[in-house]
């Protein structure tokens, strides 16, 4: 295994190299990548909208506003084609999902039914309009009576039809913004998932994407007072609408349109020549200027309005005839409500009203901490990293730091190739990968210690210590790869973002420490020819230990058992501190201008809001506050309300570095979705291992593992930590991790069960775990490592997902030994007593004698 062809050489530098080179943007400015030659990669990795700030807004179509919109066309469509067939009718009214007219002569229902077929016809859809949708269907209660009812399949189709021109008018509203690289797509059959990262002023890209910017021109009925109307009846024919105007001024407006936003073909903020105040002119194209001409040509001075949303703009009067297809619409307008309307309608109008059922906004000042410390954090957990292998392996760390290096290197340079974006849990996912990346090569290692001390050579050792590593470790990552794989499919946001990191983390920690590790082990053992394995400083595991484990498993399974139970009945009795994304609700972050945060006026403030439950608490350093209002029971829009009044109450002294607003039909589905994954992980796992190994190893890695879980979800109801997406990010992580130790132990047992084919069970896994012990605590302590940097120095952002991550490695590592293996005893995985042992007993190492204590 330490001999290598030209050709692998070539292609294992090669591999580095390219990593190298494509990382290498992420190391320089923008001005030199700009000056660099065309044909070299240029592309840095996509940072989060955690990291360089921006909004995320998932918006959701309302189904219910396009059935309502549907029903009114479908009775005009009615009233329209039997007017037109001159088939006289009654009662045409609509209801829930259906239309029904009575038709006055029974000798007229063929003809009508005949007249409104049209209705009833098929729509072709799907991407090439190969599939036919049947939007309305007939029936007749009654001799006389049509009733059209609208199928499951038309609202579906009309759903469908709205995301994707919803998907194209925002893109161009967001683009009119002028921002970079926005992501604008379907999420779902009825969602549309907006990313803009970088943005300065995310509060108008939520006012530019929520508003649905219909606009119409009607006249103005002004045959009776408006007031009139309001108490007592409108005319036939007409609403009473209101201006944007505080107080609002009522409007009585006749229904009928005289040109739509459709039929214009510009729109730009200019300013009034006359007062100079900011207006926006717009221009009709041909059918909409003749019609607007008409219109103005009849109506000369009276008034017509030009409304938005349902809205009047403004109502001027008509003092000539307006011809040339064009206008301005005036209004208290600053420059930026000008040019934001200008934006909506050069944009076109939405189909259907959007909803924001979730929003994640981070200031551009927070995403620049963020980087800050996750590049802090990351150094200081790499230098922590790499002193310990020296300490512990001498020369041998050196050559894994230096696969380290290039580990990391590659990672970064696949993120930078795919595009992936990384965000603040994805650093965590860097920085857990370097922690875990260092236990391949010490699994390799301890193995060709191992080897060493049963007297082979030393090219004899190194190569059977990576030979016999080869399996463990494939099993152990690969096992790990599945946690990682659930969690990017069954994940969302930063916890992707996280799944994403720490899978491609796994493929090259693989390549790396048996490819490139073993390159330069081969080039060491030539040039040097050493004699002797070279020792670290310190040896943290004696050789040779014997200690009990098995003899204290009962001890170990008495305290495992009641912490469970205690967690289980924890977890009944008292609610755990769920966080919005479970539960629904909004949590802002927001930054003191002056130099000190004040709870108390903050929260008293809050209070007169009525907006329910509110939390405020100090986050990180006296400047900052922390504010939890309580998921609003009156639908996902009034989610946006109470952002939008906590803004206005605070806005004047202190700045909005965070927004989170997820509305309950997004929780309910983040909180299915996060059970799902843990259990969908078990699941794979448990059938990965039962394929590898035999169903005990299979079933007790599993139940190991539940154990994690239960002793995870205990420390969140003990320490009242808040439980969201990271949340369950840290949980996967750490089945992951406790998996991968348990593969590790169980690998040696199955090895050792073929060696030792007559050794009672538990003298074996004494055994096992003895010869596994100096690479569970290295592994351990370098994962530990990384970890603490991350706690320390990564920010108040991923604080508590961090510290759940450590108390996982912890009890992973205790499971892994104390569950993991005496419940191979339990389920009987070999039968004592076979009085034979005294056979083997010579050709055991010192460890596996059994123990005098």
């Amino acid at each position: 295994m330490l001999y290598f062809s030209r050709w692998k050489t070539i292609s294992i530098w090669l591999v580095v190299l390219l990593g190298v080179i494509f990382a290498l943007p992420n190391m320089l400015s923008q001005s030199t990548l700009d000056s660099m030659p065309n044909w070299l990669p240029k592309r840095p990795m996509t940072l989060g909208l955690d990291l360089q700030g921006g909004s995320h807004i998932l918006l959701s179509v309302d189904r219910q506003d396009l059935v309502t919109e549907r029903l009114n066309a479908t009775r005009d469509d009615i009233r329209t084609l039997l007017r037109d067939a001159k088939i006289g009718y009654t009662g045409l009214s609509g209801t829930g999902r259906t239309v029904q007219v009575r038709i006055r002569e029974a000798n007229e229902v063929d003809a009508a039914k005949t007249a409104l077929a049209q209705l009833t016809q098929p729509v072709s859809s799907g991407v090439f309009g190969t599939t036919a949708v049947n939007e309305l269907t007939l029936d007749e209660p009654e001799p006389g009576l049509l009733r059209f009812t609208l199928t499951e399949e038309g609202i579906d189709y009309r759903v469908s039809s709205a995301v994707t021109q919803s998907i194209e008018v925002l893109g161009r509203r967001v683009n009119e913004l002028g921002t970079t690289e926005p992501i604008i797509q379907r999420q779902g059959a009825d969602r549309i998932l907006v990313q803009v990262p970088g943005l300065q002023d995310p509060q108008r890209l939520k006012e530019i994407l929520g508003q649905t910017a219909k606009l119409t021109f009607q006249m103005v009925d002004q045959s009776v007072p408006v007031q009139e109307a309001i108490q007592g009846r409108p005319p036939a024919g007409t609403t009473v609408m209101y201006s944007q105007d505080d107080p609002p001024v009522p409007y009585l407006i006749e229904n009928r349109v005289i040109v739509a936003g459709e039929n214009l073909t510009d729109a730009q903020a200019t300013y009034d020549q006359r007062t100079n105040e900011p207006v926006v002119s717009f221009r009709f194209d041909a059918k909409g200027a003749t019609r607007f001409g008409q219109a103005t040509q009849q109506n000369v001075g009276k008034l017509f309005a030009i409304i938005l949303d349902n809205q009047v703009i403004s109502a001027p009067q008509i003092r000539e005839p307006i011809l040339g297809g064009t206008g301005q619409i005036s209004g208290n307008f600053t420059t930026q409500s000008a040019n934001d309307l200008a934006v909506l309608l050069r944009a076109g109008a939405l189909p259907a009203d959007l909803t924001i059922v979730e929003e994640r906004t981070v200031g551009p000042s927070l995403g620049a901490d963020s980087i800050a410390a996750g590049k802090f954090a990351a150094v200081i957990a790499g230098v922590l990293v790499v002193a310990f292998m020296l300490v512990a392996y001498g020369k041998l760390g050196l050559i894994a730091n230096i696969a380290l290096a290039a580990n990391v290197g590659l990672i970064i340079a696949i993120l930078s190739v795919l595009g992936a974006t990384l965000t603040m849990p994805g650093i965590a996912g860097i920085v857990l990968t370097v922690g875990m990346a260092v236990d391949s090569n010490v699994i390799i290692y301890e193995r060709v210690r191992e080897e060493r001390k049963q007297g082979r050579s030393l090219v004899q050792s190194l190569d059977a210590g990576f030979a016999r590593a080869l399996a463990t470790i494939v099993d152990a990552n690969f096992t790990t790869f599945i946690a990682a794989a659930i969690l990017f499919f069954l994940g969302s946001g930063p916890v992707k973002g996280f799944a994403v990191t720490l899978g491609i983390g796994i493929i090259t920690t693989v390549f790396t420490a048996f490819t490139l590790t073993r390159w330069l082990v081969a080039v060491w053992l030539r040039r040097y020819r050493p004699k002797e394995l070279p020792n670290g400083l310190i040896r943290f595991v004696p050789d040779d230990t014997t200690l009990p484990f098995m003899g204290w498993r009962r001890y170990a399974f008495t305290l495992s058992s009641i912490v469970s139970i205690a967690c289980v009945v924890l977890f009944l009795t008292i609610e755990m501190n769920y966080g919005i994304d479970f539960r629904g609700g909004t949590s802002i972050e927001v930054q003191a201008k002056g130099d000190q945060a004040d709870s108390a006026t903050v929260r008293a403030a809050l209070s007169e809001l009525n907006i329910g439950d509110v939390q405020v608490q100090e986050f990180g350093t006296a400047r900052e506050l922390l504010i939890r209002v309580e998921g609003q029971q009156a639908g996902d829009n009034a989610e946006q309300s109470v952002v939008e009044k906590v803004r206005m109450a605070l806005e004047d002294d202190y700045d909005f570095r965070r927004v989170e607003s997820v509305g309950p039909t997004v929780s309910s589905e983040l909180a299915r979705a996060g059970t799902i994954g843990v259990l969908a992980s078990l699941v794979a796992m448990l059938i990965y291992i039962w394929f590898r190994f035999e169903w005990q190893f299979g079933l007790g890695a599993v139940i190991a593992t539940v154990h994690d879980v239960v002793m995870m979800v205990g420390l969140y109801v003990v320490t009242g930590l808040e439980f969201n997406l990271t949340s369950i990010a840290a949980i996967l992580t750490i089945v992951g991790y406790s998996i991968n130790d348990t593969v590790v132990v169980y690998d040696r047992v199955r090895e050792n069960l073929r060696k030792y084919k007559k050794m009672p069970i538990e003298q074996l896994l004494d055994l096992s775990m003895n010869q596994t012990l100096s690479r569970t605590v290295l592994t351990g302590v370098t994962t530990l490592l990384a970890l603490v940097a991350l706690y320390l120095f990564g920010g108040e952002v991923i604080r508590s997902f961090t510290f759940a991550m450590i108390f996982g490695i912890l009890v992973g590592t205790y499971s892994s030994i104390f569950v993991a293996g005496p419940l191979l005893i339990l389920f009987k995985l070999r039968q004592e007593g076979s009085g034979k042992e005294e056979q083997d007993k010579n050709a055991l190492p010192p460890s596996a004698q059994p123990s005098k204590t």
